[in-house]
């Protein structure tokens, strides 16, 4: 899985990237086959913004989220992610 971590108005600081990096790792328990991660963090005033696109399987998968602080907006980034691999997994699993 490759991982692109950008920032906007915002310094990616190793603990930011390896928290990052911790949480989209745990997407990998519903789908074997993500390919592509791409998250961008961004800073507005006092709102901080996470988002994440993730390639899987022929389909893209888009999440954001905004927060007051920035490891809860990427943990709620990472839940609506998981949430979303899960319902596409039952989906598939369906037909």
């Amino acid at each position: 899985m490759q991982l692109n971590i950008s920032g906007h108005h915002l310094d990616i600081t190793d603990a930011i990237r390896d928290y990052v990096t911790s949480k989209i790792a745990r997407l990998e328990r519903h789908n074997d086959h993500i390919t592509n991660v791409s998250v961008i963090l961004s800073v507005d005033k006092l709102i901080q913004k996470a988002e994440a696109t993730v390639h899987a399987d022929g389909a893209d998968i888009f999440a954001d989220c905004e927060h007051q602080d920035l490891y809860s907006a990427i943990d709620a980034l990472s839940d609506k992610l998981d949430r979303q691999l899960i319902k596409r997994k039952e989906k598939l699993r369906g037909r």
